[in-house]
């Protein structure tokens, strides 16, 4: 089941952020045109947890190699990050391949965020999930950096058209719809490789003796077996605008949280009358 919010209006003020046992978000690509940082900090305001896992792609420095591109909402964010820090939240930093520069400080804490190549979490089901990026398993960024570099290009140009054609949906009274999320799961190799990619996580955790895995990096929310193994996907903050969470009694859930103020606050309305009857 997706939970869904929307920036600005999310939460009634009386019910307080919600509170998980874990969170973990990855590819939200600071530095980047297409980055959701106003859902993104609607979503840090509205939710607490006990760890918080940052699953690669936080800063997207491919980008502001070329580009720089850095407005207040990106820096609200990662003071935002900062904030939980510091105020006791366990927050967890494992870099992915758009901010690689960051595996050169590994081990070490940058104002109380812990910085490590991957982390292994228990559950309160006592379930082991080994949280990693999961560049390492994608061919093409360990192989052929320079496609990589073209991918990431057509990716960016693709969220420029798909910013456009919502811009365009909205003033229609249409709701939020991601091109490039519709043409990732039409092309036969996108959906291919997604395929391939998860079984490769999967498998690689299994060697590991984890009974899970959590990564990030294919942009694809999901919870799902693979022989025997929980694979879950965290998703990104450019397309879908998802974060994994672990609530107290063990279970995993993907939130959603999307644009439309309607799609929560009907769900929101009917807790509200099943709690007042």
């Amino acid at each position: 089941m997706n939970m869904m919010a929307s920036p600005g209006n999310s939460l009634p003020a009386e019910a307080g952020p919600r509170r998980y046992r874990a969170i973990w978000i990855s590819d939200i690509h600071l530095g980047t045109r297409g980055c959701k940082a106003e859902l993104l900090l609607d979503f840090l305001r509205n939710t607490d947890s006990e760890a918080l896992y940052l699953v690669g792609d936080i800063v997207d420095g491919w980008r502001l190699k070329r580009s720089w591109y850095w407005p207040q909402l990106h820096n609200d964010v990662v003071q935002k990050l900062l904030r939980k820090a510091r105020k006791g939240t366990r927050v967890v930093y494992i870099p992915g391949n758009h901010d690689e520069l960051l595996r050169r400080f590994l081990e070490i804490n940058i104002g109380q965020i812990e910085v490590v190549s991957e982390a292994m979490h228990t559950t309160a089901a006592g379930k082991r999930l080994l949280v990693q990026h999961g560049d390492e398993f994608d061919t093409v960024v360990r192989y052929a950096r320079w496609l990589a570099f073209l991918g990431d290009w057509a990716y960016n140009a693709a969220l420029a058209a798909n910013h456009w054609l919502n811009v365009l949906r909205r003033a229609l009274g249409l709701n939020y719809w991601s091109l490039s999320a519709y043409l990732k799961h039409r092309v036969k190799n996108a959906v291919e490789y997604i395929s391939r990619f998860e079984h490769a996580v999967a498998e690689a955790a299994a060697k590991r003796g984890a009974d899970g895995v959590v990564c990030g990096h294919i942009h694809h929310a999901e919870i799902r077996d693979i022989g025997g193994v929980t694979y879950c996907n965290d998703g990104d903050w450019v397309e879908s605008c998802t974060a994994l969470v672990e609530h107290p009694d063990g279970s995993l859930e993907i939130l959603r949280w999307i644009e439309d103020p309607a799609e929560f606050f009907a769900p929101s309305r009917a807790r509200q009358a099943a709690a007042a009857r």
